[in-house]
């Protein structure tokens, strides 16, 4: 199976354009493609994720990858998927999250001579002159196809600023930009990002004429990656400082079971026969699926070791396992009065819960667990002794730690 019909049988493309040509460019390693990056925070997150492994997929097939950094369109804000404006960032900080994503990338993608190629588009529209840009690609662009565009619409109602409106001439001049410079031929995104997409193919087509228009070609990613990045709690990073090996890990482990095999089919590099043989599975089976998942996405961002440490934490809580790796948290003598301290501030401390009500309310819905004994005593205490060797405590029955002294 050669590479463009592997994406399609891991469910990773929804709609393209000029699909015969695309499937030639891809399958003879002659694709030059780009997927671009908005340094919205200093750490990409798991709804990044599937763009990376895509990009890692099609490089070892020959092709080459430009990962595109947003210091340029992060000055403006993506008006896509958002309910309202979003907040404005200093150069300095976009700078900051430029960095970070760069050294997150490295994980997946092979830079150097010949290779991928990371560029900024800080680094051609910043140098812009508005006059210019007007005359030269806003007069390719019809404001009534531009309204009609989704990313637009769901916003119309509540207010789309004039700043945001010029995101999609962005998008489409950093297409037009690489496609002189770099021969860029090919682009992905999400399907939010459809619109400002085809706003790149044609303004290559208006400017440089029909010819040019065969090599433009538009693939658009599969959606689903647009579902992940969070959880109840907040987002998902890829940053082990911000989400820890452990809680990534958990995160996948804990996929519903409608959606366990299409991730591993989507997100692992795993073989196809392999996960096609899974597709029988349910049941307890089902958990096994979600453990692989869990194990192969861990190793892949954080390393095989932090994936086994991981693995190990999690089968420990619910059995009699070794429960070295398993997270913790340390309390210090200040946290205890006349030598003890109450359940509510264990969990606190534990980083278990955000606040003291909230730590109540788990207690008394029986929801809290000290070495697999029940609290149900919201002012109950325990010595400084007590956690000499460390005690599990958990919070309903995927979160825990270990407390330490």
């Amino acid at each position: 199976m050669q590479i463009y019909e592997e994406l399609v049988a891991r469910g990773l493309i929804a709609q393209v354009t000029d699909e015969d040509k695309v499937r030639e460019l891809v399958n003879s390693g002659k694709a030059v493609f780009y997927i671009g990056f908005d340094p919205t925070a200093d750490s990409l997150h798991v709804g990044h994720f599937m763009a990376l492994c895509l990009m890692k997929r099609l490089q070892q097939a020959g092709n080459r990858p430009i990962a595109l950094i947003g210091g340029g369109t992060g000055h403006i804000g993506d008006p896509s998927g958002r309910t309202d404006m979003r907040s404005m960032m200093t150069a300095e900080t976009i700078e900051h999250n430029c960095a970070c994503f760069k050294k997150q990338m490295e994980k997946f993608i092979e830079f150097g001579e010949g290779k991928a190629i990371m560029v900024n588009n800080a680094d051609w529209l910043l140098e812009l002159k508005y006059v210019d840009l007007l005359r030269e690609v806003g007069a390719c662009f019809s404001v009534n196809n531009m309204l009609r565009a989704e990313c637009y619409k769901q916003r119309m109602e509540k207010g789309l600023s004039f700043l945001e409106f010029n995101y999609m001439i962005m998008q489409s001049y950093d297409f037009y930009h690489m496609y002189q410079t770099l021969g860029c031929n090919l682009q992905f995104g999400g399907d939010d990002q459809w619109s400002n997409m085809l706003g790149g193919r044609e303004l290559i087509r208006r400017k440089l004429g029909g010819e040019a228009d065969a090599m433009t070609i538009t693939l658009l990613l599969n959606s689903e990656g647009k579902k992940m990045g969070k959880t109840a709690g907040g987002a998902v990073w890829l940053d082990p400082k911000k989400t820890s090996p452990y809680d990534f890990y958990q995160y996948w482990r804990n996929v519903g079971d409608n959606d366990v095999l299409k991730c591993i089919r989507m997100l692992t590099f795993l073989p196809l026969e392999e996960i096609d043989k899974m597709d029988t599975w349910e049941g307890s089976q089902l958990n096994t699926a979600k453990e692989i998942l869990a194990y192969e996405l861990t190793k892949l961002v954080h390393g095989q070791e932090e994936a086994e440490k991981a693995q190990s934490a999690a089968r420990a809580v619910f059995s009699a396992g070794d429960a070295e790796n398993m997270p913790s948290a340390a309390l210090s003598d200040e946290d205890f009065t006349d030598g003890v301290i109450d359940i509510i501030s264990v969990l606190v401390k534990g980083g278990l819960v955000s606040t003291r009500s909230e730590g109540r309310r788990a207690v008394e819905q029986g929801g809290v667990t000290v070495d697999g004994e029940k609290v149900t005593d919201f002012r109950a205490t325990f010595a400084k002794d007590d956690f000499a060797d460390g005690k599990v405590v958990r919070r309903g029955k995927k979160t825990f730690k270990k407390i330490t002294l």
